[in-house]
């Protein structure tokens, strides 16, 4: 609990971590302070102060570069009154002498009373919130999430077409690398829009994205005229296939064909573009999607706005930055109002019914977690993620979620840090010694018998432990899904 609120810690990881009605809320405080605090020439930028923050200092922990992010959540703290300071180069930090992040945040807590972080790698916010007692923002994780860039992106289109509910959105350029766009189709499927993928080749939608958008917010995928449902092309990584999508591949929640029809006539209400991140790929950019005048002039575009987390690099051009549709540079304004309602929101500073729904924390998940130390059995098999980073070995663990969706389906395992997931794995039982290769046993673990269990990456991994293989295994599931004896 805060000492100064009495408000429990509350953090944010992932857009996921707010439902829609607090989304909701925070763009109706958002609006109140550019209503009450407005600059006389543009209505999209807060121009005065208020003292609501005056006891509060937020700290900014940038371990990657940033202009909008950090100085936007710094604009916001000082205009609400609060003290800001700053670690915006980690070279000239503790950092740069192999200070562990989980350390960092234990300390920095002691100075601050909330902390926006940026860090490289995928999961680095999830493991802040883990040892921070005030809360932690996300801004920005690797390539994992961008949750308050997202926030400012659906208060732009709200602001834009007044409802977000059935819009039709393009989102054009590095879809796999790009944290942001990760943070922001999830938001627009849980909100009901139609999102047409326009990726550069190789850079499509990451897979446990695509299907954590098709379980979990009920996403259907059609093309133009209706003949396919999903393809995809050869897996870039073992077992990671990725959804290859074209400029007529959509993203529905419609389920009759007349519906579907009319959705597919739909005009696009936005389309988003994003920059190659070439610092999250080896390889150097090759072809690449850009809009420009001759882009626009698409009838379908006709009503589009533009927008763009920025900095642009080349895929959008600057002859757009005249057209009326160019909303980036207002889209880039309202991170200091969306940033103020979660500041205020986060320290229990606004006054309203509302606040109660922002005590507690990450939501508990219903998902059967897995928890074992770092030296034990299977890690994250993205390279990316926060276990791999050798300086935080001491404070991470190998934690996944039990995705079991269908007993009649093979399972997944999810990272609790970086969401990523695992499709090939080894199950062993401690208490039986046996292990098996067969995921169908996911659903046999429950919170009650999770400790008996242990994953391995490999047989070779779980043999040298001791294991021996369990026989006949998926023979008896098949028995059992089909109801025989």
């Amino acid at each position: 609990m805060s000492k100064k609120t009495g408000i429990s810690t509350r953090h944010l990881n992932s857009i996921n971590n707010l439902s829609n009605r607090e989304i909701e809320t925070i763009f109706e405080i958002a609006q109140s302070y550019l209503d009450k605090l407005p600059d006389k020439l543009r209505s999209y930028r807060i121009g005065r102060s208020t003292d609501i923050a005056s006891d509060f200092i937020l700290a900014s922990l940038f371990y990657e570069p940033s202009t909008r992010t950090r100085l936007s959540f710094e604009s916001a703290m000082l205009r609400l009154g609060g003290d800001v300071i700053t670690s915006a180069d980690p070279a000239t930090s503790s950092a740069a002498k192999g200070e562990s992040l989980a350390d960092a945040v234990r300390v920095i807590a002691n100075y601050a009373d909330l902390m926006v972080i940026r860090h490289p790698r995928d999961g680095a916010a999830r493991l802040a919130a883990e040892y921070s007692p005030i809360p932690v923002i996300n801004g920005g994780d690797g390539s994992h999430e961008h949750p308050t860039q997202t926030l400012c992106d659906l208060f732009t289109l709200k602001k834009k077409n007044k409802e977000l509910r059935n819009l039709k959105i393009a989102i054009s350029g590095d879809l796999r690398g790009s944290r942001t766009i990760h943070s922001f189709v999830y938001a627009l499927a849980r909100f009901g829009a139609r999102i047409v993928p326009m990726p550069a080749p190789g850079m499509e939608l990451p897979h446990h994205v695509y299907r954590r958008l098709r379980e979990e917010f009920s996403c259907k995928f059609d093309s133009a005229d209706g003949s396919i449902g999903a393809l995809y092309h050869t897996p870039v990584e073992p077992h990671q296939p990725a959804l290859f999508s074209g400029p007529d591949f959509e993203l529905s929640f419609e389920s009759s064909s007349s519906a579907m029809e009319k959705a597919r006539k739909q005009k696009i209400s936005a389309v988003y573009v994003t920059r190659f991140q070439k610092e999250r790929w080896l390889q150097k950019q090759q072809e690449y999607p850009r809009i420009d005048a001759k882009f626009l002039k698409d009838p379908k575009y006709s009503r589009a706005s533009v927008l763009h987390p920025l900095p642009r690099v080349g895929e959008l051009d600057a002859s757009v930055d005249s057209d009326s549709r160019a909303a980036y540079f207002e889209q880039a304004a309202y991170g200091v109002p969306v940033r103020m309602a979660l500041i205020s929101l986060l320290l229990g500073l606004h006054e309203g019914e509302t606040l109660a729904s922002f005590e507690g924390g990450f939501e508990k998940s219903s998902l059967v977690l897995y928890d074992q130390p770092l030296t034990t059995g299977l890690r994250c098999a993205n390279p990316n993620c926060i276990v791999h980073e050798e300086k935080e070995a001491p404070y991470v663990r190998n934690k996944f979620h039990l995705l079991t969706h269908d007993k009649a389906a093979a399972g997944r395992l999810r990272c609790f840090y970086c969401e990523s997931e695992m499709d090939a794995f080894v199950i062993a039982n401690r208490k039986n010694k046996w292990y098996t290769t067969d995921t169908f046993a996911l659903a046999g673990i429950t919170n009650q018998n999770v400790r008996d269990f242990l994953f391995f990456a490999d047989e070779s991994d779980a043999i040298g432990s001791g294991f021996h293989t369990r026989k006949n295994f998926a023979a008896k599931h098949s028995r059992m899904a089909a109801g025989q004896s």
